[in-house]
């Protein structure tokens, strides 16, 4: 039998992507991350679910880390170690120091490590590397936000009652993320090649805690490093957390260290996405 007509199939358009090196500023392709937006926040919602699955307490961790923390700290630290010199709450400062630094360095552990926990999706599809240390760094903000509620109790307990300053809170939150995101763009590009990094990481976020003004104050260290004090800003969670505690518990903007640990952030940040870029060729070979 035979059969008579037109049996072609219709046209479909493939869309190819060129991947090629590129140099300057192009070379960071960041219209990418909006363009792959999506993936970002189900990336972003797959770290959170993971952190709470088969959890019994679930998102309640996000409460009692820092009542718990804060907690050891006031007895040690502030009773025992006499470091509540300055008039003000030493429960409160310290939460008020907690929050910022437990977003920065948990931001900065899971970014470091996430290439090398995603090289399933490394080795099989095409999508923007940064989006993995970037979601891994924005999924923080969930306990945060738990947090806040926290802190906002403790505020009122010590009443020291909520004002316009707290809209100081916004831009310190998103700089303590891109802290966390640029030093993370370094170590994660390094835990590729070099699998110590991973085992430095932990050790790192300890001694940086303790080289922040978590436990005591800008202030405290300031007295004692003298003209060294302009040096002690380069931390960039310096800034971040002078800024929250200005937020919350009122006296003078701290200019120099919120200027200095911006300049740092920015450096770190754009330094970190171009190596980041021109480690990228290597991830699928070596991770």
């Amino acid at each position: 039998m035979a059969v008579e007509g037109n049996l072609a199939s219709p046209r479909t358009q493939v869309e190819t992507i060129v991947i090629k090196p590129q140099r300057g500023w192009s070379a960071l392709n960041l219209r990418d991350l909006w363009l792959y937006r999506e993936l970002i926040y189900f990336l972003t919602w797959r770290d959170v679910k993971v952190r709470y699955k088969q959890a019994f307490l679930g998102v309640t961790w996000a409460v009692i880390q820092p009542v718990l923390t804060v907690l050891v700290f006031t007895v040690i630290f502030g009773n025992l170690a006499g470091l509540a010199e300055d008039g003000t709450p030493y429960a409160l400062s310290s939460l008020a120091a907690i929050l910022p630094w437990t977003l920065f360095s948990t931001g900065l552990t899971k970014s470091s490590l996430s290439l090398v926990a995603s090289a399933n999706l490394l080795t099989k599809v095409y999508f923007p590397r940064l989006a993995i240390p970037l979601s891994s760094v924005v999924s923080g903000l969930v306990d945060f936000g738990v947090s806040l509620i926290i802190l906002l109790g403790m505020m009122f307990y010590y009443n020291y009652l909520p004002t316009w300053r707290l809209l100081w809170l916004l831009p310190m939150t998103l700089l303590a993320l891109l802290a966390a995101f640029s030093v993370g763009l370094w170590l994660s590009s390094l835990n590729v090649q070099y699998r110590d990094v991973q085992h430095m990481v932990p050790f790192l976020s300890m001694i940086w805690m303790y080289a922040s003004p978590v436990v005591y104050s800008s202030e405290y260290i300031v007295k004692r490093l003298g003209f060294l004090s302009w040096v002690y800003p380069i931390n960039p969670i310096a800034g971040v957390i002078d800024g929250f505690r200005y937020a919350i518990l009122g006296g003078d903007l701290p200019y120099r260290s919120l200027v200095i640990s911006t300049l740092v952030v920015l450096i770190v940040l754009v330094s970190g996405l171009f190596y980041f870029r021109r480690m990228e060729r290597m991830f699928a070979d070596n991770v």
